[in-house]
């Protein structure tokens, strides 16, 4: 998938105004318009426009544009680096439904259809503000025992002159126990304000994990590599092991294979009911660096009828 540099696409600087930027899309458009331009291409590049203006002419989706693509250029083969969009707050505005890989990639279908759901209650009557959404990226430690963290969000908004500015919004953030990565933290009253006398949107925050030392997560289970001794794998053996609620006794049963996986039950994270732990066992050999480790290999390989091979019929 190829960076798409939209400025490039309207034919503006960077540094363009909210006008400039709407101007430019307005001229492009009907250049192009499939009713009014029969050139082959001519669709394909309306459609074009039409996703860089969607990106640009809000200024939400351009801040965060802007700090994504500072790095890129375009034709540049692309991935989103991970959690690249955490801290970003954005409003409750519709999405496009046929726009390229590489919009849906950075702005996220999730996010449009939920930015769908709050544009299109807009339009009703209730002048209720706009619900907004931003994803924050916690450690696990947070999601396991629950925390009271200050984050910080970037807000865009512009300025007299129609450029973008991104300022910091700081709120107070209570952490559930058991929260788990794609949930959302519901702070009311925090997005739009209403118009008259209705009530604010909420602010919705979307949860990621930070990678961590020890787990990995997968939904409510975690999964703790756990390094064992070729014995300890072959005759089993109890190996003391981490968990989230302290170290236990685990019986390795004898013959494990590197990569066994051994649950202990209701160790993962606490949400209802809680995750379980797996113990991913890695097999680690002494390394043969001494004289004495060296004469306990070749006795091994001079004792032992094991021909780790035997499998492949050669």
């Amino acid at each position: 998938m190829e960076f798409k540099d939209y400025y490039k696409l309207l034919g503006v600087e960077r540094d363009a105004t909210q006008d400039d930027i709407k101007k430019a899309y307005r001229q492009l458009a009907r250049k192009f318009h499939p009713d009014i331009n029969k050139e082959p291409g001519a669709e394909a590049k309306f459609k074009e426009i039409g996703e860089a203006y969607e990106a640009l002419g809000d200024p939400e989706k351009r801040a965060a544009y802007d700090q994504l693509g500072k790095d890129w250029k375009a034709g540049q083969e692309f991935r989103p680096p991970p959690n690249w969009d955490a801290g970003f707050e954005y409003s409750g505005k519709p999405g496009g439904t046929d726009f390229s890989d590489f919009f849906s990639s950075i702005f996220g279908s999730a996010r449009a259809e939920r930015a769908g759901r709050a544009g299109r209650a807009h339009t009703t009557f209730h002048m209720r503000g706009e619900d907004h959404h931003a994803t924050i990226v916690i450690d696990l430690h947070d999601a396991l025992n629950g925390a009271t963290r200050t984050i910080t969000l970037r807000m865009p908004e512009l300025d007299d002159d129609g450029h973008v500015l991104v300022r910091d919004k700081n709120l107070t953030v209570q952490i559930p126990k058991g929260v788990t990565e794609g949930q959302s933290i519901r702070l009311k009253g925090q997005g739009s304000p209403g118009m008259g006398d209705a009530p604010a949107g909420d602010l919705y925050l979307e949860i990621r994990f930070k990678p961590d030392s020890l787990y990995r997560v997968e939904g409510k289970n975690l999964y703790l590599d756990l390094p064992v001794a070729p014995w300890e794998a072959a005759l089993g053996a109890s190996v003391k092991m981490p968990t989230p609620l302290g170290p236990i006794m685990l019986k390795v049963p004898a013959g494990s294979a590197n990569g066994r996986e051994l649950r202990v039950r209701g160790r993962g994270i606490p949400a209802s009911p809680p995750g379980d732990l797996y113990a991913v066992l890695k097999i680690v050999w002494p390394p043969a660096t001494d004289e004495k480790a060296r004469k306990f290999y070749e006795e091994m390989a001079k004792e032992l009828a094991f021909d780790p091979r035997a499998g492949l019929g050669v």
